[in-house]
């Protein structure tokens, strides 16, 4: 039986805004309009090349995993939009707590880029120091990241700051009940959070469309939550509402909570076969609606975007890809004693009594040392 993934065309409030539409052209929009007002032509382009670049990450992550160079991926394709919007709306000192798909986020903040593969390769239970850049590594219990996120932000309440902390998560996870817990506990002590949702139409095979039969940013009416919902495809309207989201928490306002509506053009993760859910005629509606293409048609209409640019920007991509291969290739493989490093942040004499153990245990066969044993 086809099951479509639906999409709500929203209530009173909640219509998806555009700024761009999926023909290039640029919409006005009073709401959002103020948000992006500083945005020149070449602002734009910096932004195209943000997407440009992560779809190439992406593209070529894709392609380690088919070679079996890593374990696993999951794909952004089509979701660029949305993680470059909002990403770069946020200040350095605003924190960010992402699930396992927000690869473009995490690029944005300046994760390097053998650290943004090194978890999927198996070579680490970690990518990346969280604090040097104001990032957590990324979430795989769905929606957790929500409750990470809103304590986070009470801490920054606390503080008497002005920072924001912002939790990504997509529409799977609002069945989740983390979700509806952290979406009590900022409502109630009015915490600077944003709760960012990018609706890409499946939770691996279930659609968005049975999981909730009002748009998802309506929700959060109901948590005493101020939403928007926004085309998540549109790079600008995106960067607007983070924006919006942002002012209030930082004057103050408390939680906001926005829907990007976007698609996973892709398969879930590279584990996943879209082809048997989904029909091939909704991902070619949705080609159509590329986030990429439509900026691009945008800023060649202008005349900021030409050949010689275009070209610069994806050797620009190729090199980055490059970058991430050798990066992938050259990880070298951990030692069997690593299993016991940053378990506790401080000693324990439980764990350090396994790894004597362990130790004693591998040295025992004969010939070589433990590591060759292994």
């Amino acid at each position: 039986m086809k099951r479509n993934g639906g999409d709500h065309s929203g209530g009173p409030g909640l219509e998806t805004i555009q700024l761009i539409t999926e023909h290039g052209t640029r919409v006005e929009h009073p709401e959002l309009d103020p948000w992006v007002e500083d945005v020149r032509d070449e602002d734009l382009v910096k932004l195209y090349e943000d997407m440009v670049v992560i779809r190439r990450i992406d593209i070529e992550a894709t392609a380690l995993q088919r070679q079996g160079e890593l374990a696993l991926w999951p794909p952004l394709l089509g979701q660029e939009a949305a993680q470059i919007g909002s990403a770069r709306a946020l200040r350095t000192d605003d924190f960010v707590f992402s699930s396992y798909r927000e690869n473009g986020v995490a690029y944005c903040r300046g994760v390097d880029l053998t650290d943004l593969i090194r978890v999927w390769r198996g070579n680490a239970s970690s990518g990346w120091d969280p604090y040097e850049i104001n990032m957590a590594t990324p979430q795989i219990i769905i929606g957790a990241q929500t409750l990470h996120a809103t304590g986070y932000a009470l801490g920054i309440q606390q503080d008497g700051a002005d920072s924001a902390a912002i939790a990504y998560f997509g529409d799977g996870a609002t069945s989740e009940g983390d979700v509806s817990e952290a979406l009590v506990f900022a409502a109630s002590f009015q915490v600077p959070v944003i709760f960012f949702c990018q609706n890409n139409h499946w939770a691996i095979s279930e659609p968005a469309g049975l999981q909730s039969h009002i748009p998802l940013a309506g929700r959060a009416a109901g948590f005493g939550i101020p939403s928007l919902r926004v085309d998540g495809n549109d790079v600008l309207a995106v960067l607007a509402a983070t924006r919006w989201a942002l002012a209030r928490a930082r004057a103050g306002g408390g939680p906001s909570f926005i829907e990007a509506v976007t698609y996973r053009m892709g398969p879930h993760t590279t584990a996943d076969d879209p082809t048997r859910y989904r029909d091939a005629n909704e991902l070619e509606d949705w080609r159509a609606k590329d986030p990429i293409a439509r900026l691009a048609t945008l800023l060649e209409s202008r005349g900021v975007l030409d050949a010689a640019r275009e070209e610069a920007i994806a050797a620009k991509a190729d090199d980055v890809a490059r970058e991430l291969r050798a990066g992938c290739l050259g990880l070298a493989d951990p030692g069997p004693e690593a299993v016991f490093a940053h378990v506790y942040s401080t000693p324990n004499s439980w764990l350090e009594r396994q790894a004597g153990n362990y130790g004693r245990y591998l040295a025992g066969f004969a010939g070589g040392s433990a590591e060759e044993n292994i």
